[in-house]
């Protein structure tokens, strides 16, 4: 007999994995916590705890300390590495989407599930023990088992409440990131994700490229139009960027005013001009009108483009110098157009 046991798992019932090899003490747990209106998963040792663990998910693990295998106090060592890793790829994941959170990537960042060990063993060096290996809390055998339902509903509730905390406080992180007006990245996120991705791509010798783009006479477009249409012009702008930010995972932010840049990992000059050209093409394509423009009857775009591969000698300044160069220049030889500018390794 596998000792295993699944049932089906619905998305009300917190759901509770135990793992025991005594079969008897098993089919008590699973009794008492059905009664206490949970869903049990059951396996009998800890290699299968980590396996259903993987696969199902559970909000809380009881573990029996002594076990065939792999016993309890090893299982929870496991458990509490897989915690680690978890919140390290969540925090990658997090970069890697520009700063932007997710439900996966809110689950990873608090990815630690309770664990409460049932042991026989109450000697202070084994409950040291059970505490250093990362188990929340522990009851002895023989159960008290008003003790346990009081101590399952303790860290239930412990770990929701950890779990909205984080999720409230990504959300700050989330608007601090953000530009209020057209929700892509502001300034201080680009500055950050610049930064982060100089230093990732200087170690693997890979190319980096930046895009700072302008609106051609936008403060003549404010005065036509007013704000309130500028607001919405730069929404419109932020969004056609965004989808070609999306397209080939970059990462677009407003840079200041009319501004906007796009920061495009492991892309080469040609490539680079290629995604200014489409960026150009779709604000075009918008034909927001803007009769006071001295290039085109419709809202265009100046880009700048700067492609180099970091090294630790430089910084990510010397790649805003150069497309910022390449701005002033696209804009200086009539704006409307791109100008690509190469920085030397």
């Amino acid at each position: 007999m596998s000792g295993k046991s699944f049932i089906s798992i619905s998305n009300n019932q917190p759901l509770i994995l135990v793992a025991d090899d005594d079969k008897t003490m098993r089919l008590l747990l699973r009794e008492f916590m059905e009664q206490e209106g949970y869903q049990v998963v059951e396996v009998n040792n800890g290699k299968q705890c980590l396996e259903a663990y993987a696969d199902k998910k559970p909000d809380l693990i009881l573990i029996d300390a002594i076990m065939p295998e792999m016993d309890g106090f090893t299982c929870c060592k496991e458990l509490l590495q897989i915690a680690r890793n978890n919140r390290a790829i969540a925090l990658a994941n997090y970069y890697d989407n520009g700063g932007s959170f997710d439900s996966t990537i809110i689950s990873g960042l608090w990815g630690r599930t309770p664990i409460l060990m049932i042991t026989g063993l109450d000697d202070p060096a084994s409950v040291d023990r059970a505490f250093a290996c990362g188990a929340s809390d522990f009851v002895t055998k023989p159960i008290h088992w008003a003790v346990l339902r009081q101590r399952v509903r303790r860290l239930l509730e412990q770990a929701q409440l950890y779990k909205q905390l984080e999720a409230a406080n990504q959300a700050l992180q989330k608007l601090a990131n953000v530009d209020g007006l057209t929700g892509v990245a502001n300034r201080r996120h680009f500055d950050q994700y610049l930064n982060s991705q100089w230093l990732s791509l200087a170690q693997e010798q890979a190319q980096l490229s930046l895009i700072l783009c302008d609106i051609d006479y936008f403060k003549l477009y404010n005065d036509k139009y007013g704000h309130p249409a500028g607001d919405i012009c730069l929404q419109r702008v932020a969004g056609v960027l965004s989808q070609s930010a999306e397209k080939i995972q970059g990462f677009v932010a407003r840079y200041g005013g009319e501004e906007f840049a796009l920061i495009m990992p492991y892309t080469s000059a040609t490539g680079a001009v290629r995604v200014a050209a489409s960026m150009q093409a779709g604000i075009r394509e918008l034909e927001i009108i803007h009769t006071e423009s001295g290039v085109s009857q419709y809202v265009t775009l100046s880009l700048g483009v700067g492609t180099t591969i970091p090294t630790f000698e430089s910084s990510a300044h010397d790649l805003i110098q150069i497309a910022d160069k390449a701005l002033y220049q696209a804009k200086a030889q009539g704006r409307n157009r791109i100008i690509l500018k190469q920085l030397q390794a």
